[in-house]
């Protein structure tokens, strides 16, 4: 201590000033020892009360940075007994320590000290906190209130045991949340209702009960929109606009559009059904967006075969209904309109490419063969884009090949690409999805694009498409094809192989004229005959060999039924060309008494590709998108990629148990 204390008086506490006197004293004394050491008194004086008041100084430094920690425990303590926040301090193994005031109040001044955390709010995860990974949880339901949590992970000292504490802060978003939910609820909504066959129905109604017809259908979607509390305003004959809030499009959800069903089961002497078709649009970004929603649904809506709804939320679509036949339209008004149009863009390129879908069916092909003779007939350069020959168009093949015209005619992908120039026309046939093409590539390419096709519009589909003709009550793309052909041309020079692939694509698609048949594919169909189709030879092209045949029944043999009147089958791994088998077998099934619908399973290379047919009480379509397929309602079709066998039962399974449910709503 001594030392420490001789030390000092040689260090920092010694100014220089001192310094300075202590010399001159050593001076003095050297010539007058008795002025030195009347010096050196003064200087030892002058050290002793520098120290001291150094000491004094230090001291009072100490006692208030003493007072100054007091002060701030104090003020810490109050601020956190007297945060205006519910504040929980707990253990690391989630035991509640301490709590506030404010948090006692949530629970209703309940004693929930030495208690389990989860108990009371058990929407927070200790173990996250714990690893540092979540220092906060959003929403917290307690007590009907909602809480936003944040959390602060402190390690104790060493003489604690080293153990953790967690102090959670309460932040009430109630009101917030209130607030939002209002908001949400009380955005507008906007959507389109369009009678799909209102003048179809009309015409053949007699003319005393047509008054009675348009006033009924205008009496039932109005007291629905009442009852709805949605205001509907009549813009046309058959079209309404109505205007509500996402709370109450909820509401209709809910109920699955019930005025879809209510329309149907009109009765007041009309001798056609009437449907309706409903376009939603919803969470625009103002009322253009929420119109724009609104049309492209309704256009959805009606692409699909009407008699249903479709709810547009951003890139999100909702489908409802949806489970009846599309409504054949009498008048070709429209094919007319497209065929003229279609004449006048295929003369105003340089050439034109044909595409259809991967695998290509009788009825791609020969709605790709009918497409070929109109650009021929006005003379175009024309090809037609083929990757590789299936099974399913073999004898179509074997025929073409036969003729040297279609030497040069089919190109792969890659070619087709090399070809696509900027005034190319690229006709898609048979397929409206980009993904189901067969080259992506020349679809991405092309700049003038027409499309069509006989299948319901799905979510994905061919934007910015020039003409889109896509007719869901049409038995066939061959049957559309068939019309733009006779209106195209009046004397049209088809060959006789070109309109018994026509014929051969109804054909198929109607399995003989059975399923999805109108009286405008029997009058196309007579058409094909007149112009040279012969109904034996096109028999033919579709005949299958005797292992296809046996392996046919073997699938059918082997089916299994799901729900009484569901048969589900797989096609063997060794089976040859699969997927026509597969489309083959699930028609066949149809023909077993007690059995509405059919499903078949084929894999080929890493895909599952699944087939599904039904008599028309259960809708196919519906099915097999929930797996990301499409098609009809009696004929559709699924692919899934990366699944086994076994799993993609189950997909299907689980699909039509769903689509059940929604039936049952």
């Amino acid at each position: 201590m001594k030392i420490k204390k001789f030390s000092s008086i040689w260090g920092p506490d010694i100014n220089i000033s001192q310094w300075i006197i202590a010399v001159a004293v050593l001076i003095i004394g050297y010539y007058n020892i008795a002025l030195g050491i009347a010096g050196a008194l003064l200087l030892g004086y002058l050290i002793y009360h520098n120290l001291q008041t150094t000491t004094r100084k230090r001291e009072e430094l100490r006692l208030y940075i003493e007072n100054l920690s007091e002060s701030v425990d104090t003020a810490t303590k109050n601020a956190i007994l007297n945060l205006p926040f519910p504040l929980v301090i707990i253990d690391e193994h989630g035991i509640i320590n301490w709590y506030n005031m404010l948090f006692s109040n949530i629970f209703q001044g309940e004693y929930i000290l030495d208690k389990k955390l989860s108990t009371y709010l058990s929407g927070v995860d200790i173990g996250r906190i714990l690893k540092n990974k979540m220092d906060e949880f959003k929403n917290i339901n307690v007590k009907e209130r909602y809480y936003d949590i944040y959390c602060n992970l402190i390690n104790l000292q060493e003489n604690s045991g080293g153990r953790n504490i967690i102090i959670m802060y309460l932040v009430d978003k109630t009101d917030f949340i209130g607030l939002k939910n209002r908001y949400n609820e009380e955005r507008p909504v906007i959507a389109m209702l369009q009678v799909d066959n209102y003048d179809e129905a009309l015409k053949e109604a007699e003319e005393s009960v047509k008054p009675v017809l348009i006033a009924e259908v205008d009496r039932r979607i109005s007291a629905w929109a009442s009852l709805n509390n949605a205001s509907i305003q009549k813009y046309s004959n058959g079209e309404y606009l109505l205007h509500m809030t996402h709370k109450q499009l909820v509401a209709i959800e809910e109920k699955r559009f019930d005025i879809l069903d209510n329309i149907r089961e009109i009765s007041a002497g009309n001798r056609l059904p009437i449907t309706l078709s409903i376009g939603v649009g919803v969470n625009g970004k103002n009322y253009a967006d929420l119109q724009k929603f609104t049309r492209s649904a309704m256009d959805i809506a009606l692409g699909r075969g009407g008699d249903q709804a479709v709810v547009k939320d951003n890139e999100k679509l909702s489908f409802y209904g949806g489970k009846t036949k599309a409504v054949e339209k009498r008048t070709k008004v429209k094919a007319r309109v497209i065929a003229y149009a279609l004449k006048q863009l295929i003369e105003q390129s340089e050439d034109v490419l044909i595409m259809g879908h991967e695998m290509p069916d009788l009825d791609c092909m020969g709605s790709a063969l009918g497409i070929y003779r109109c650009c021929k007939s006005l003379n175009k350069d024309t090809h037609i884009v083929l990757n590789r020959v299936n099974a399913g168009i073999t004898n179509l093949w074997a025929e073409l090949q036969e003729d040297e015209e279609y030497g040069n005619v089919f190109v792969n992908s890659q070619e087709a690409v090399q070809l696509c120039k900027r005034n190319t026309l690229l006709v898609v046939v048979d397929v409206h999805r980009p993904g189901f093409t067969e080259s992506r590539q020349l679809l991405d390419k092309a700049e003038k694009i027409a499309v069509i096709d006989h299948h319901r519009r799905g979510t994905e589909f061919i934007e910015d498409a020039v003409i889109t003709y896509i007719e869901p009550y049409a038995s066939s793309t061959s049957e559309l094809v068939t019309e733009i052909l006779q209106y195209m041309f009046e004397k049209p020079k088809v060959k006789q192989i070109e309109a018994e692939a026509l014929l051969a694509g109804i054909f198929i698609d109607t399995k003989n004229f059975s399923f999805q048949t109108g009286v405008r594919t029997f009058e196309a169909a007579s058409y094909l005959r007149k112009v040279g189709a012969d109904t034996t030879l096109t028999r033919q092209l579709f005949q299958d060999d005797m292992s296809t045949f046996l392996m046919r029944a073997e699938v059918v043999k082997n089916a299994q039924m799901f729900r009484n009147n569901i048969a589900i089958s797989v096609i063997p791994q060794h089976a040859k060309s699969p997927a026509l088998v597969a489309a083959q077998a699930a028609d066949e099934l149809l023909n077993i008494k007690g059995i509405t619908a059919s499903f078949v399973l084929s894999k080929i290379n890493d895909d599952i590709f699944i087939s599904g047919r039904s008599l028309g009480d259960i809708n196919v379509q519906v099915v097999l998108e929930k797996l990301g397929g499409g098609g009809h309602l009696t004929v559709a079709g699924a692919q899934l990629s990366g699944i086994s066998m076994e799993d993609a039962m189950a997909k299907v399974k689980n699909a039509v148990d769903e689509y059940l449910k929604e039936g049952e709503r």
